[in-house]
């Protein structure tokens, strides 16, 4: 809580924003996605977690600069830092996420997650994983940017983690475009690896409550297509990771 007594207005302030924001978004949820057919869905809620992310963004002040384009459609592998990835990459363009199955019952996050029509995969049950491939697919066949961190977990920037690739087999079929995408980060008043980063064994309200103490958060998203994708998954991770990794240079 030390953030509290740092910047107490600045605090306060926007937890009250926050949660004025939270009815916004759920009034507008309702509007847009709430009485949509089934095969609509996933394009309106891309687009309103696009809209939701953008408001909440302003709440912490951030800036978001881009280079190479920023994809609308395919499939598109991240590094993973944070949950302010999720906020950062949805700003840019409407998209569907690939979570890991714990994110549901994260307060507040969970429930956004939800919202936004998020596939949740659990990686302890290898039975699972086929599922949400499948789910991937579907999503993709609709014309929609689907997002992957296949780090598996989020880690404190130093380096690119080992890229899992249990998720990447809609990846080695020429069905849609891939990209790649590298998030990182900046802030005047602390320690990235520390204060936006959240890995470890950190605590998400205290987290949370520290990031919205700080005057701003800066994000750097770099973005390239990758042309030839191996059509061998386990290759493909390694190609990808490569491609990740290069992107931070």
């Amino acid at each position: 809580m030390k953030a509290l007594f740092r910047h107490p207005l600045r605090l306060i302030g926007r937890l009250l924003w926050m949660n004025f924001e939270f009815v916004v978004i759920t009034v507008v949820f309702i509007r847009r996605c709430g009485f949509r057919p089934s095969r609509a869905t996933t394009q309106a809620r891309a687009e309103w977690l696009q809209y939701a992310t953008r408001r909440f963004l302003h709440i912490f002040s951030a800036t978001i600069r881009t280079s190479g384009p920023v994809p609308t459609r395919g499939l598109l592998v991240c590094n993973h830092l944070s949950y302010v990835d999720i906020l950062v990459l949805a700003s840019l363009t409407p998209a569907v996420f690939v979570a890991k199955r714990e994110v549901k019952s994260w307060p507040v996050f969970g429930w956004f997650a939800q919202l936004a029509g998020t596939l949740f995969v659990d990686r302890q049950r290898r039975s699972t994983v086929g599922h949400t491939t499948n789910e991937i697919e579907a999503a993709l066949n609709l014309g929609a940017l689907v997002i992957i961190f296949p780090e598996g977990t989020s880690s404190g920037g130093a380096t690119v983690l080992p890229f899992k690739s249990s998720l990447l087999e809609p990846a080695t079929r020429p069905t849609g475009s891939l990209f790649a995408g590298r998030i990182q980060y900046e802030i005047d008043d602390g320690d990235v690896s520390e204060e936006v980063c959240y890995w470890k064994d950190m605590t998400l309200l205290p987290h949370l409550l520290n990031l919205l103490s700080k005057r701003t958060v800066r994000a750097t998203v770099r973005f390239s297509q990758v042309p030839a994708p191996s059509p061998d998954r386990k290759e493909l991770a390694r190609q990808l990771h490569a491609e990740v990794s290069g992107l931070g240079k």
